[in-house]
């Protein structure tokens, strides 16, 4: 006999609102978030992985109909559950040992008190395996490149092992003990905090050790007044020599002259020819500053001499580039002022400061000749090398020498090579993670403050800049190793560094599944180049720590020929690249389908591509595509629920699914037995199964922006559960037929609900979809009521339509009544009550909307209200009525909160009053 598998929690419903609203504000964390330990690119929010692997493991309701045997005690059993999920989504709650055993302990419940391993076989930047862990749970993480397995290693298996150890950094711990009393007494140093105490000192030590070896190449900067001021930044101009004979300067290539944009703050150069040679001033006057035709000298079509006007193509330019001929020239010198970048003019001591020779033992391996996102190698720059200034090599290549110069002290673990390891693993990643910001291709952004530097990988491309600023290494700022530690060491301490984890280098189309639970944000397509980009990191990982890992840098560069990704310049073209990609992408998840067990969903993140955020994702081609690859694979999806990191400030895209920047896919292997079905079976099913889950999501309270995309889930699961649909002549249904079947029974769904509106909403609803706000002829609306058992009379007697002389038309917010109490109303309607609630919700807030909820409760059924608030935002969205949509929107994602806080004002109440009513403050 078959045991069926109990359904989990991210099968069945979210806190969506709440994790994506996290998700979103985490990008603004940066002290002590683990991605600052070391770049990598398209990492998963913290909070989504958290928030999603509880659930993949933790029992929905629903499962146990023995302990919640009504709809009512499932529906509260399910908000306990998001109420915890809602708290440990938050940045701050992450360090809350309380708080992760409370999780911990739901996940044992629904595990019989032996959770499974979560293996992430594409780990990347390490957010799943380090969630896994933080949740308590035993985490896995393999990648087929090194640079991501060094980075997991730093996250999950190196702090577990050195976990509650005193730094071994002379003094560091009497130093602690001393600052905080017996607060740093033995045995005091609280998961890796020890460890992140020591790359916080020996990262200063490496830091005033180079200053002392190399600090005259970045000398100070003398001001008008006499004094000296420490230099931010070298700002440099790209130069070739004007094509014109009767020029022949070494023309400047710049994107734009400014420097400070801010108001009352601003700066800008000034160039000019002075004797066949460039000269460059700051200039401060509003009046006389360069404007948008007249700023820079060059554009995307190509460059223009400043000294005679001729036009340079870029051709040209490239063909410098190759053979070796392009310069550069210092523009201006950025400095520290009080509170603001203080520009000074170049002068021939720090021109000549950065003339230093090429240092050996660099990373001189070659760029890929062709590659997604890159745009340098046509301008000569063929090496890695090649991507920095001699004096910024010289600088790498000294911090990396430092860490074989270490004066390793005779502390309790300093002659302990495994802790020494473990030490230089994150004192190579301080050396790798400055290299971000000590290359060529860094650009000074004028419009941020007065002034500040962009990382070489603010973009994940290798994009030619052309006026790039070199950072002082010594500035206590981006670049500055000293800093880098800190923001290292601040990272470490956050890691829960328990229970023991596991980071290995492994081919996804060739390891093993079995006895994991699989979490994973696979590659997709040509989202990113991983392997290519990655190799700016793992050369200079490979200088400072090939004598530790041995064999995980064995290699020149990264693997590429197994990467699964589409990338055309290795596969021949892009037809070539996708197949290679989907065949792929194929045998990994059928490998993964054979190979888990059905007890658990698997989950997977989807990212969208910019492009596919410019239409309805339920439609688009990359999105079928994974579905489809799945399905082949050997799973059935049984949830989808869309992921936001960021919100835009479009309208359009506020009520349109265009704002999921990802996809999380649940899903279990399909049966064996999983018979084929017709497309009429197929509709059957959908119908029979759609309302009931529809109603899940919405008691879940899942936005209605979010309701079309997270359907998908339960109609896919009905899709996918079997072998094949045939359609009427024979064939197999595709998966985009699926999905617009899907849609259409949303729609249908949706519709039914209207059985259970009261007549005059009925009339409401239909005339909103008819005519929205406009006017229509009496006479429509009067056959329109007649249908709905309603009437005109009636219909506007309940204060939400109105018709004179002729022409009807609903009431918009802003001709309903500001003063209105629904326990008084003589004939009150659903459809008053949800505008109410809408109206009080965007004017009000919460606290009002809540405080109508619950006088309206006593009148109108709730839960019917919220189907109503659903639907009318998705005709709002079909109308094209952005700014309603978002109203509906909002209150429909604040329903169970609205609910709550309506239960808790009713239960304290005071009597009416006169003719309305009031509610005590607190």
């Amino acid at each position: 006999m078959t045991t069926t598998p109990k359904r989990k929690l991210i099968e069945v419903a979210l806190p969506l609102e709440k994790i994506n609203r996290e998700s979103a504000r985490e990008k603004s964390i940066r002290h002590g978030h683990p991605s600052t330990l070391h770049l990598w690119w398209a990492r998963r929010p913290l909070a989504a992985c958290r928030a999603v692997l509880f659930a993949q493991l933790v029992d929905d309701p629903s499962s146990h109909p023995d302990k919640f045997p009504t709809e009512e005690a499932v529906a509260a059993e399910r908000q306990r559950l998001f109420r915890l999920i809602e708290r440990l989504v938050v940045w701050e709650n992450t360090a809350d040992d309380a708080l992760l055993r409370e999780a911990h302990e739901e996940i044992l419940k629904s595990t019989d008190g032996n959770p499974p391993p979560i293996l992430d076989p594409f780990a990347g930047g390490g957010s799943i395996p380090l969630e896994a862990q933080r949740l308590g749970l035993e985490a896995h993480a393999s990648d087929l490149n090194p640079v991501p397995v060094l980075i997991n290693k730093a996250l999950i298996e190196i702090p577990p092992k050195w976990a509650g150890q005193p730094p071994v950094f002379p003094g560091a711990a009497e130093e602690k003990l001393s600052e905080d009393g017996c607060g740093r007494a033995e045995g005091m140093w609280p998961k890796a905090t020890g460890l992140a105490e020591d790359v916080r000192r020996y990262g200063k030590w490496m830091r005033d050790e180079a200053e002392k070896r190399i600090g005259h190449l970045y000398p100070k900067a003398k001001m008008e007044d006499g004094s000296e001021a420490n230099v931010i930044a070298w700002i440099w101009s790209r130069t070739v020599q004007c094509p014109n004979p009767a020029c022949g300067i070494r023309m400047p290539l710049v994107k734009s002259w400014w420097l400070s944009k801010k108001n009352g703050k601003e700066a800008y150069v000034v160039p000019s020819v002075v004797e066949g040679r460039v000269i460059f001033e700051i200039g401060h006057d509003i009046k006389q500053a360069p404007e948008k035709d007249t700023d820079g000298t060059i554009r995307r079509s190509g460059a223009e001499c400043i000294g005679c006007g001729y036009p340079v193509p870029l051709s040209y330019v490239r063909t410098e580039g190759k053979e070796k001929r392009i310069g550069q020239q210092l523009m201006a010198i950025a400095t520290e002022g009080n509170r603001r970048r203080v520009y000074v003019a170049p002068n021939d001591e720090h021109e000549q400061a950065a003339q230093v020779p090429r240092p050996s033992n660099i990373p001189d391996t070659e760029l890929p000749k062709a590659a997604l996102g890159f745009r340098v190698q046509g301008y000569g720059m063929t090496h890695h090398s090649d991507l920095f200034t001699n004096r910024q090599l010289t600088t790498l290549t000294t911090f990396r020498s430092l860490i074989e110069d270490i004066p390793w002290a005779g502390d309790s673990n300093s002659g302990n090579s495994s802790y020494q390891q473990a030490l230089e693993t994150y004192l190579g990643f301080l050396v790798s993670a400055i290299s971000d910001d000590l290359t060529s291709l860094v650009s000074w952004r004028s419009s941020h403050g007065t002034g500040a530097t962009r990382s070489t990988f603010a973009r994940q491309a290798l994009s030619m800049i052309w006026d790039f600023a070199e950072v002082n290494p010594f500035a206590n700022a981006a670049g500055d190793m000293e800093t880098s530690a800190l923001a290292v060491a601040r990272a470490i301490e956050g890691l829960p560094a328990r229970p023991a984890g596991s980071a290995d280098q492994a081919d996804a189309a060739t390891r093993s599944y079995r006895g994991f639970v699989v979490s994973t944000d696979p590659p997709y397509y040509d989202n990113v180049p991983y392997a290519d980009l990655s190799d700016f990191f793992y050369v200079w990982l490979r200088l400072s720590l090939r004598s530790r890992w041995p064999q995980l840098l064995n290699t020149m560069l990264t693997p590429k020929d197994a990467e699964l990704v589409a990338d055309p310049f290795r596969r021949g073209g892009k037809e070539e690249a996708n197949a290679f990609f989907e065949d792929g992408f194929t045998s990994v998840f059928s490998k993964m389908a054979n190979q888990l067990a059905s007890d658990f969903p698997t989950t997977i993140y989807y990212a969208f591509k910019q492009a596919e955020t410019e239409v309805d994702q339920t439609a688009s081609t990359g999105w079928e595509k994974l579905l489809e690859g799945m399905i082949r694979a050997g799973f059935k999806i049984t949830a989808t629920w869309p992921m936001r990191t960021e919100r835009s400030g479009r309208t359009r895209n506020i009520s349109s699914n265009a704002l999921a920047s990802s996809i999380i896919l649940a899903c279990r292997p399909r049966s064996e037995d999983s018979e084929t079905v017709t497309r009429r079976s197929f509709l059957a099913a959908l119908k029979d199964e759609m309302p009931g889950k529809l109603n899940e999501l919405q008691q879940g309270a899942i936005a209605p922006v979010d309701l079309a995309q997270a359907a998908i889930g339960p109609g896919m699961a009905v899709f996918s559960r079997y072998t094949q649909v045939l359609e009427s002549d024979g064939t197999a249904m595709s998966v985009r037929t699926a999905l617009t079947l899907i849609n259409q029974i949303l729609d249908e769904v949706l519709s039914e609900q209207e059985g259970d509106f009261d007549s005059d909403t009925r009339f409401c609803v239909q005339w909103f979809k008819n005519f929205g706000w406009n006017e229509g002829s009496f006479g429509d609306a009067d056959n329109l009521a007649r249908g709905r058992n309603t009437s005109v009379e009636g219909v506007q007697r309940g204060g939400v339509f109105r018709a004179v002389a002729g022409k009807a038309k609903l009431l918009p917010f802003s001709e309903l009544p500001s003063e209105w109490h629904p326990e008084t109303d003589e004939r009150i309607s659903l459809w008053e009550v949800v505008l109410h609630l809408a109206k009080a919700l965007d004017e009000e807030g919460g606290d009002a909307a809540a405080r109508l909820m619950a006088t309206a409760r006593t009148r109108v059924d709730m839960d019917v209200a919220q189907e109503l608030a659903y639907l009318l935002f998705a005709i709002c969205e079909k109308r094209g009525l952005a700014q309603d949509a978002i109203l509906f929107n909002g209150l429909g994602q604040s329903w169970s909160d609205l609910t709550a806080a309506a239960r808790k004002q009713a239960a304290s109440a005071p009597k009416l009053i006169q003719d309305g009513f009031t509610f005590d403050e607190e």
